[in-house]
């Protein structure tokens, strides 16, 4: 089962970012080592990234490099979970599009719209609503993301994890385990997304400033 990746020139197209400012933030540590992988393709070795990772973190560089330095940027990305203090109503949340109304009325959220959620609570609505929306789950699986997502997170004691989204012959799972976990599944698994909770939260705090 391998990731999705995208190659740099593809990376580069289609964010518009020169390759300067790529090796740039990689020296700032912005863009992690390990996600610039070497492979060997029939023109040599080229350099791939893991596409949804790379993609929603160079949004989140775009959309911040003109309020912060690169030092203050990196310094946000390293901020751990616990230090999101942040908690909105649901009508900040509908106001401000961050979660779909149907997504809000799906998981169970209280008729009032003054009831506050936790950055955790908002979290996982945002990962779910995010999901449904690009067509990757349907209503049924969302509901089983929701709440393996409700059930587990907190047993990561805020040290971060990684999710897995997987099909085999039309069966769907989640996983969830620490970054780095070396997982393997059997032939015939198709990894249908891989998200990683930095990311998340880089996204979500994206959508939420």
């Amino acid at each position: 089962m391998e990731e999705d990746l995208i190659s740099k020139k593809e990376l580069l197209d289609e964010t518009g970012i020169s390759y300067g400012q790529l090796y740039r933030w990689k020296r700032k540590q912005l863009i992690p080592e390990e996600w610039f992988i070497r492979k060997s393709t029939f023109t040599g070795q080229e350099t791939f990234f893991p596409r949804a990772r790379i993609l929603g973190r160079v949004q989140h560089i775009l959309q911040k490099k003109e309020d912060l330095s690169l030092d203050e940027l990196a310094d946000k990305l390293s901020e751990p979970l616990t230090q999101h203090q942040i908690s909105l109503t649901v009508a900040q949340l509908r106001e401000r599009n961050i979660v779909s109304d149907s997504s809000l009325e799906r998981f169970g959220i209280p008729g009032s719209e003054q009831f506050q959620l936790t950055f955790e609570q908002i979290l996982n609505l945002f990962t779910v609503d995010m999901l449904l929306g690009k067509g990757e789950l349907n209503l049924e699986e969302a509901d089983r993301l929701y709440q393996t997502l409700g059930s587990h997170m907190q047993g990561f004691g805020g040290k971060g994890w990684e999710l897995f989204f997987v099909r085999k012959m039309g069966v769907s799972f989640f996983l969830m385990a620490l970054p780095g976990a070396g997982l393997v599944f059997d032939e015939g698994v198709r990894l249908v997304c891989r998200l990683s909770l930095a990311d998340l939260v880089e996204q979500l705090k994206g959508r939420l400033s």
